[in-house]
């Protein structure tokens, strides 16, 4: 792909390898409603899949991309409990309630835009497909209300299991954790009692049952929240052993291989050179305990293998059930690559490894530096490796151009309105007596159709003093304590020009209309807020 070629692309037309999709006729809608799967990652970095120039082994995420569509500029909202509320109700986090994380405020605004749970004036993806017909089932992660009267079933959900809380052990619920986890069944509190349990294959466990349990005249939304690869660092013997020693290379290495790939794949453009090793991070050459990061990267690795592996098997599932050609699969993650250290020390009992049950650790800045490849910066920022994610979509039914890449921008309040459209259900005005607020989200459906999509004019992110706005080519992105940067995207996605001094009227622009959308969604940058 020449450079002409891709940034055709990223103005808004649909590119394959091969370029092929321009002229194609559109596919027929499929006569049934399609099910829909909705597959989260949780921390996992832009470059961290197969099919995103990673070494991890990821035949079944690689598989998808082979069957369907990936996206090279899709965008999530920089931190998991945002990035889960825009992705069920179609709004930007503050719209709905979780403009931080749960329980973040000491008093907070009953339906504010800081409440910590999702308010009565979004409604859920859930919600509106069961007005259709649709069964709901949920396996996983939900972070987005920790009270009963939040908690799933509450909100759209006919079947649930999984973790109500953030990050926890993946073997069993700590009692020591600050503040504590929690895990249901339904509406039921959950603890598990398996000395062989492990939290990714107990989130594919339930999924496989919803969809072994299902009522096949109904059509059916699966949302799979896997809390994988986020910290802490916990991973299966065998799986572990499978990269062990791979990353002895070092961080450095490993960045390099993986933009050459990402080239090669069309994904990034040749004009966007690799960002300098981040300025906390170390050159891997003057590491001393590289066994120790080599084996919290081996961790990582194959905690993404799991939960590849856990997908592998919701796709077989839906195979047998004779599902699988109109179901549309959606694969993202709810933001890049985590930088943090853990600071729970008690709960790292002295001498245990990375990956076994008495260890708590992450993978930290060095190595999320490597998985957000090429990008600047981390989860919790606005800059691109932040929020920049993967995006797959497969549906054999519909999706006629097997492996296309498509350059045209796509946000996680895409999600909502996406579904509702497949569903044939209109967005409300209203919901059980609340008025709802009007989704910012568009319908990925004409790009999934090889058509080019009307773009998105604005769109916008804030967590945490964090901030940015694109608008076309240009985005505007500041850090919490930091004055506003200009890059051009089209030219410079890896954001290493600043051009807001030399363009200071569009600077001032994008501005005004950030400044008008925080005013709009009830913004408060200065907001006591949680750092976990």
């Amino acid at each position: 792909m020449n450079r002409r070629e891709f940034m055709r692309g990223v103005a808004g037309t649909v590119a394959t390898a091969s370029m092929a999709t321009r002229g194609r006729a559109f596919a027929e809608p499929a006569r049934k409603p399609p099910n829909i799967v909705i597959i989260l990652a949780d921390d996992m970095g832009f470059s961290d899949l197969g099919c995103y120039g990673s070494e991890i082994g990821t035949p079944n995420l690689d598989g998808l991309a082979q069957q369907g569509v990936r996206f090279t500029q899709a965008y999530c909202a920089a931190r998991c409990c945002p990035s889960r509320a825009a992705l069920l109700t179609g709004l930007y986090p503050h719209q709905a309630g979780m403009g931080d994380m749960v329980g973040t405020l000491k008093k907070p605004k009953p339906d504010g835009p800081y409440q910590g749970y999702l308010n009565r004036q979004c409604v859920t993806v859930a919600e509106m497909l069961r007005t259709a017909g649709y069964r709901t089932y949920m396996s996983g992660k939900w972070h987005v209300g920790e009270s009963p009267e939040h908690w799933p079933r509450k909100r759209g959900f006919d079947r649930y299991f999984g973790l109500i809380s953030g990050a926890s052990s993946y073997f069993e619920i700590i009692k020591e954790e600050n503040p504590p986890r929690v895990m249901a069944r339904d509406d039921e509190p959950y603890v598990p009692q398996d000395g062989h349990f492990y939290m990714t294959d107990a989130f594919t466990d339930n999924a496989v049952r919803f969809l072994d349990e299902h009522d096949q005249s109904k059509p059916f939304l699966l949302y799979l929240a896997y809390t994988a690869p986020h910290w802490p660092l916990h991973a299966l013997p065998d799986d572990i052993a499978r990269y062990k020693g791979k990353y002895k290379i070092g961080w450095d290495a490993l960045r390099e291989q993986r933009y050459k790939r990402l080239l090669e794949m069309g994904i990034i453009n040749p004009k966007w050179p690799l960002s300098p090793r981040d300025d906390e991070v170390p050159p891997w050459d003057s590491v001393d305990n590289k066994d120790d990061w080599d084996l919290r990267m081996a961790v990582y690795a194959a905690m993404i293998s799991r939960m590849d592996y856990g997908i592998g098997r919701v796709l077989e599932t839906l195979r047998k059930m004779g599902a699988e050609d109109n179901t549309l699969v959606l694969f993202m993650s709810d933001n890049g690559g985590c930088h943090e250290r853990i600071r729970k020390e008690k709960l790292n009992k002295p001498g245990a490894l990375p990956g076994t049950r008495g260890s708590y650790v992450a993978y930290e800045r060095n190595w999320a530096n490597a998985s957000n490849t090429p990008f600047r910066l981390f989860k919790h920022w606005c800059h691109e490796g932040g929020i920049a994610t993967p995006l797959i979509a497969r549906w054999p039914a519909r999706i006629h151009e097997k492996g296309a890449l498509t350059h045209q921008v796509a946000h996680i309040t895409d999600i909502m309105p996406t579904c509702l459209e497949l569903a044939d259900v209109k967005y409300p005005e209203s919901f059980e007596g609340n008025s709802i607020t009007p989704t910012p989200g568009k319908s990925l459906l004409p790009i999934l159709d090889g058509q080019t999509r009307m773009p998105h004019e604005r769109l916008y992110w804030e967590h945490e003093g964090n901030r940015a706005v694109r608008e076309g080519r240009w985005k505007l992105v500041a850090t919490a304590k930091g004055q506003w940067e200009l890059y051009d995207i089209e030219a410079d996605r890896t954001e290493l020009n600043n051009l807001a001094q030399a363009q200071p009227e569009k600077a001032a622009e994008l501005n005004q209309a950030w400044e008008q959308w925080a005013r709009n969604c009830g913004v408060n940058i200065s907001a006591e807020t949680s750092k976990e």
